[in-house]
């Protein structure tokens, strides 16, 4: 019985997913919507995502404005961006709030650059993990008597050569990224 790799691929591919998708919240020095998608707000005592109560928008390179749907929001808005991560202080004219993006320095972006290697670090221990899940498996259904030697190390192969693209594919998503970060 040959060893299927599908679920394990499904796993990776979601790590990989779930690991571009942290890298857009990382703040360069251009505007992008994707790092308000995660700040929430109370709004009648249920935390809401910022993103479905306002129309988000880039105005220009360096400017995010926030335009909520309903008003009474707007300060409620602007106390969840000023507590969050994003590191911008929000200014709000009454009805639109505006993120200016300053320029990064040197310093900054080299501490970025090492938040993307942690990042990438931990997206590829989460990829190793799910090959000795598969490994694990493969061992389990050798001992049960359902795949011959041969098999098991045919399955393992086919594992370990699906965890090299992945880790690949993270390599060069997180070099991309440095890259992005250290040339503006």
């Amino acid at each position: 019985m040959k060893y299927n790799t599908k679920t394990a691929e499904e796993k990776m591919q979601k790590s990989v997913n779930a690991y571009e998708s942290n890298l857009s919240t990382i703040r360069a020095s251009q505007a992008n919507t994707a790092i308000v998608s995660k700040v929430t707000f109370e709004y009648y005592g249920a935390p809401t995502r910022l993103v479905d109560m306002a129309s988000v928008a880039v105005t220009d390179p360096k400017t995010l404005t926030i335009t909520p749907y309903d008003r009474s929001t707007l300060k409620a808005m602007v106390k969840a961006l000023l507590a969050s991560d994003i590191g911008i202080t929000p200014a709000d004219d009454g009805s639109v709030i505006r993120l200016v993006f300053p320029p990064l320095t040197e310093e900054h972006r080299k501490s970025l650059a090492k938040q993307i290697q942690k990042m990438g670090e931990e997206a590829r221990v989460a990829i190793r993990n799910i090959r000795r899940d598969a490994n694990d498996d493969i061992k389990k259904q050798k001992k049960e008597g359902l795949m011959t030697e041969d098999e098991q190390k045919a399955g393992e192969k086919s594992v370990q050569d699906l965890t090299d693209r992945f880790v690949k594919m993270i390599d060069d998503i997180t070099s991309k990224k440095e890259k992005e970060i250290l040339k503006l």
